[in-house]
Parts: C-alpha cells; structure tokens; sequence
C-alpha cells in the first residue's frame, strides 16, 4: 500500500460533507486499521493508545467531536493541556494515522452548535494541523490539500526494496513460478536522458567507449521526490479538467491562412499548429522544448502474451535506456528525457481480474504524479511509449468493451524475429480476448472495473498520465495500442483529456485506427512505421516541430499587408493580439484584416478583368 509520503493527517469537513468517507479512502489497501473510540469516561485513554501504536499500525479516529465534548463535560479547563498532549502524541506517533474533525467554520453537527464547542474544536483542529504531516479539508466529498510535509525517513526518499526503476530492466532474468504483484513504488523513476549518438564523420571504436555506465547510475540513483499536489487525490467519473483553448486555435488557422507560403501551405501540419496554439494558448505557438518520453513497462500474463517475451520486453527497456535500438536512439536525437516506468504485472484475463480494485487506484494516481512531476520540471511536451509482454491483446480487449467493437478485428498480426507471422499465437490471443469478455460479460463498463477486469497496470498509468497531463495542460504525443486504449479509458473519467493528445501515426495498427476514430484523433503521418510503441511518434517530432518553428517566422503574404507597416511581417502582430489585446481585440483585428484582404482580392481581379484605366 502507498501512503503517498505522509504518516499523520487530519481530515477536517462541515457536516456531512463526506470527509469520513474520504478518510477511509485514504487508508484504502491497507490492513483493517485499528478504529479508536473515544470513552466518555476515560477520554485520555485516546492518547495513551496513539502512543502504544506500533510502526506497522493503522490508526483512524473519527471523529475528535465526541474527545473535545468528553473533556468539555468533565473538565473543560484541563481541556487545553489534553490538547497539547494529544498533538505530542500525533507527533511521536509510529503508525500511520488518520483523525477526522469537524470544521469549526462549517457547518457542525446539529447537537454540536454550542459555541463553545465550536471556539474548542477549534483550537483542537489547529494544534492537530501543526503536527500532522498533511491536512485536508473535504467540502462535498471533494478534498483540497491544505498541507503536505514528508516525514524524516518516509519511504518514498529512498528507492524501494528490489531498485524502483532498476527492477524493470533487470527483468531479463527468468522469472520466478508466481511473479510479485506490486503495486508501482511510491518514488518517481529518475529521469534518464541517453547519450547522444557519436557524431557519423568521427565514430568511436566499440573498444573504445568502454562499459555503459551512464544508463546503468541513473537507474539506480536515489528517485526525485513527488509534487505535493496530488496527495489523496481520488480519480473518479466526471472529473473536471480544462480544455485547450480553441478561440486560440481558431486564430492560429486564421494567420496561417495569411502566411506567405505557396500554394495549399502546410496541409495536415495545419492542424499540428492549431493544435500547439490551443494547448498554449499562444496564436502563434512555439516549438516544444522539453520533452520526455514515459516508457511504461508492463507485462501481462496468459494467452495476452503469447508470442511476447518479457525478457525482450525488458531488453527493450534496457536499450532504450541505453540510448540504443529504435527507440533509444530516436530519443536521443530528440533530445529528450526518458522515464522507464514500471507497472504491476497483470493476471490472465481469460481467467481472473489483470488488477485488484486496489491496484487500479495506486496506478492511475501514479500516472497522474508522474504527468504532475513532468510539468513541474518545465517538461512542455509528453510523449507515451510501452514495452511488454500481451500489450496488444490488452488494448485490444479494453477498447473492445469500452466501443463494441469486433476484438479479432482490433488484434494486429503477431510479428516474429525473421520477418515472420506467428499465426498460432495471434489465435491464442484471439481466444483469450474472447474468453475474458465472457468471462466479465454482464459486469460494470465502468473505467475503473474495466482496468481492473481486463486492463492492467501499463493501461492503468497511462490512463492517469493523460487525466495529469491535462490537468496541467501539458500535451501528449500518443503512438500506439496502449496509449489510444488509454485514451478511451479516460473518456470515462475526465472526457477532456482526449482533447490534450495528438496522434502523429496510426502505425497501420488495427486498434490505434479505430479507436483514433472513436477519439476523434486524425491521424497526421501514415507511416506505418513498426519500431515499437513511440518510436513513431519520435521519428514524426522533428517535422512537427519544424513546422511550428517555419510558421512562426512566416510574414504574411504581401497581398494582405495593409495599412502603414505593410512591408512589416504580422508575426509581431499575432503576438500582440496574445500578449497584449483581449481574445475580442484579437478576434475583431483578425476580421479587419479578412474583410480587407477580401476585398483587395475583388480590386485584383476587376482590373484583371478589364485592364484599361477610366473604362465605364
């Protein structure tokens, strides 16, 4: 279980605002914590079992109403000094804990509007806040964080037992009989960025460039500690997320369709401009800079991944960390950063659920960080690759149930080493899809269920990624059946998401095709590239880009320019309508210069009709 870095919190709320529920749902995975009952008779009793509670102890009082009026009707003027007592023994507390507490400034419970009551509670909630590692207050079920502090000695500063990040690539070993089935740990991954390719006119000898060292330090130096943001979010139905700005993205069409290029411009690129410019809300959009690459590592057991390896899958993880094969190589000439991130290993879903309730919860929670941690870092662009054994087969049965398509027709053909098909194990996935959604016919469709049922924990994080990464408005490059699957699931849960995600090629894959239909993704390229999932997106970066940095230095065409500074470009204009004019300024100049540009094309082409001058 992940206690996201805290020990001790206080949960504070007005009457039934759902902050007992969000209590226990902080201590959701957890052995059945210890519930501690306040005795009218004996109210100090409270503090001497804080004290007594043992490391591996889980502790929740709800709630510290019935210890504050204990004291009021036995001694009110000890009532302080209990106080004080109790907030040492938050303080010294070995075990995880949870207190809840009714906000004095909410609304109290019904039988508790004394007043003095509520001037007590508090003073009780304000010495519990300052010893507790994190404070929440719930209003209508919805927490806000008002506090975070890691404890001395958390367990999220070091990397967990086996290596974080480590324990993906060194995988290649055979695995043992019953895989472990842990949930992600509760660090973030380090941040690796491959070495850049040696230059091609002076190439370094392989017995001259020695061990690969660089790969093998980062992942296993000590992981970056999480953002605070995130701690005790519940990922839930109907999220509230924002949107791209597409009054932006309509004005970025618009001076596009001004540029000075030739002929029909920049076709399907249009698109990748409109698309910057609504996700940075800038008419004219820069370049992306900072870009880093989640590899998601994930296997699935059974027929998933039959025809799959999860020592090649580990190999390839490896590489690309390396800053070797397609993907590692296509990084580093990138320039971006990659994030290997492991993932729970899945159940065999002709049989059993991929995923606990549990497991779901602490994956998607784990994307969401990892996207919050990206854009905190100044990461302006992600991108979402995927290694592991039965990927396929897993998108292929959760878009499936999610979109009522045919599975077989979502099941791409099973390559093998050679330029070979292994019909045989495309069959044994065929069956396995069909086996596990007869097995959970007539079950939930819901997001959560589905992840659990058939999912994963691959699907499960990139999922949380792109619900996090639209929460910061941070975009997202999608390349592949893990990630559109994803992106199907998050429909579910904030339906905006979709609309922070670009899909540069469908990779001639079966599932991507349909369900960047089902998204409404338009695919840019058709490469049908096959180097693995985000290897695509990577190889399609540097065009993008260049058409992001080729618009932006554009001048308008010279039969638009009008007024004084005609000979000027209308870059510097696009920006002042971003940078120093409301969106209304922006829109009525942009319509000016339409209507003028309209009808200096009428004057052209009357004179083109009849060139003689003074003519009736």
């Amino acid at each position: 279980m992940s206690f996201d870095g805290w020990r001790t919190a206080l949960v504070l709320g007005g009457s039934r605002s759902g902050r007992s529920a969000f209590a226990e749902s902080l201590l959701a995975g957890a052995a059945a914590p210890h519930r501690l009952t306040v005795d009218p008779a004996d109210p100090g009793r409270l503090v001497a079992l804080i004290v007594e509670a043992k490391p591996d102890e889980v502790l929740l009082v709800d709630d510290l109403e019935g210890w504050v009026r204990a004291h009021l009707e036995r001694d009110p003027a000890a009532l302080p000094a209990a106080v004080a007592d109790l907030a040492d023994a938050v303080r010294t507390c070995a075990g995880r804990l949870v207190i809840v507490s009714p906000e004095a400034d909410l609304p109290l419970p019904p039988d508790a509007t004394d007043p003095v009551f509520a001037d007590e509670i508090g003073r009780a909630n304000l010495a519990l806040a300052d010893a507790c590692d994190g404070v929440v207050l719930v209003v209508a079920g919805q927490p806000a964080w008002l506090k975070r502090r890691t404890p001395a000695g958390a367990a999220r500063a070091t990397p967990p037992a086996g290596g974080g990040a480590a324990q993906v690539v060194e995988a290649a070993e055979p695995p043992s009989d019953e895989p472990p089935r842990a949930v992600p740990p509760a660090a973030l991954p380090p941040v690796v960025t491959p070495p850049p390719r040696p230059a091609e006119t002076a190439p370094t000898r392989p017995e001259e460039q020695g061990p690969p060292q660089v790969a093998a330090d980062v992942l296993t130096a000590p992981t970056v500690p999480l953002s605070a943001l995130t701690a005790g979010l519940v990922i839930q139905p109907g999220m509230d997320l924002p949107l791209p700005d597409e009054e932006v993205a309509e004005r970025a069409r618009a001076r596009l369709r001004r540029l000075d290029v030739p002929r029909g411009g920049l076709g399907a690129l249009a698109d990748v401009v409109a698309f910057a410019a609504a996700t940075q809300g800038l008419t004219v959009p820069r370049p992306w800079q900072s870009v880093r690459v989640l590899l998601v590592h994930g296997d699935h057991d059974g027929g998933a991944g039959a025809g799959d390896s999860p020592q090649e899958a580990a190999r390839r993880a490896r590489e690309a960390a390396d800053g070797e094969g397609p993907l590692g190589t296509l990084i580093a000439e990138a320039g971006a950063g990659l994030q290997v991130v492991p993932a729970p290993t899945a159940g065999p879903i002709e049989t059993a659920d991929a995923l606990t309730a549990v497991e779901v919860d602490e994956a998607l929670r784990y994307g969401w960080r990892l996207a919050e941690d990206a854009a905190d870092s100044g990461v302006d662009l992600l991108v979402i690759a995927a290694c592991g054994a039965g990927t396929d087969a897993a998108a292929a049965a959760v878009t499936a149930v999610l979109t009522g398509a045919e599975p077989v027709a979502l099941l791409s053909r099973v390559d093998a080493p050679g330029g070979r098909y292994d019909d045989a194990a495309w069959m044994t996935r065929c069956a396995t899809v069909r086996d596990a959604l007869h097995r959970t016919r007539g079950r939930s469709r819901g997001a959560h269920d589905v992840l659990a049922a058939l999912g994963g924990g691959d699907l499960a994080v990139v999922t949380g990624v792109l619900l996090g990464a639209a929460s910061r408005r941070t975009p997202v490059l999608l390349d592949g059946p893990v990630g559109v699957a994803a992106a199907v699931v998050s429909r579910e849960l904030g339906g905006q998401a979709r609309h922070w995600c670009l899909l540069p090629d469908h990779n001639g894959h079966p599932t991507v095709r349909y369900a960047a239909e089902v998204l409404g993704l338009r695919p840019v390229l058709d490469l049908r590239l096959g180097l693995g999932e985000g290897a695509s997106a990577l190889a399609a970066l540097p065009l993008l880009r260049g058409a992001l940095t080729v618009t932006a230095s554009l001048p308008e065409h010279p039969a638009l320019r009008v007024g004084p500074d005609a000979g000027a470009g209308a870059t510097g204009d696009a920006d002042a309508h971003t940078d120093g004019h409301t969106d209304s300024d922006a829109v009525a100049d942009t319509d000016v210069v339409a209507d003028t540009g309209a009808h200096a094309e009428a004057d052209a082409a009357s004179a083109e009709a009849d060139p003689t001058p003074g003519s009736p």
